[in-house]
């Protein structure tokens, strides 16, 4: 992949390995940007994901009012999908 500038704030882009995918991403804004026949590949890779992973992904939680947020040793970071593995 030849050298790229961001289109968002003209930073230089680096490539970077994602799930068999080359992005190319802004060391600045930190924006991603990748051909569309990837894209649908990424797509086909995250549908995969939750068919292999099934019932045990938890849903995003509902904001009630009147929540309050867990306390910070109680957060644990799970992914919700497999491009939240990719990019998290």
């Amino acid at each position: 992949m030849d050298p790229m500038t961001c289109p968002q704030c003209g930073a230089q882009m680096t490539p970077r390995e994602r799930g068999g995918v080359t992005v190319a991403q802004c060391t600045s804004c930190q924006g991603i940007y990748l051909a569309r026949a990837d894209l649908g590949l990424l797509v086909e890779q995250e549908n995969d994901w939750h068919v292999a992973k099934g019932p045990s992904t938890q849903p995003i939680p509902r904001i009630m009012p009147g929540m309050t947020a867990p306390p910070e040793y109680a957060v644990t970071r799970q992914a919700r999908s497999y491009l939240d593995e990719l990019f998290g």
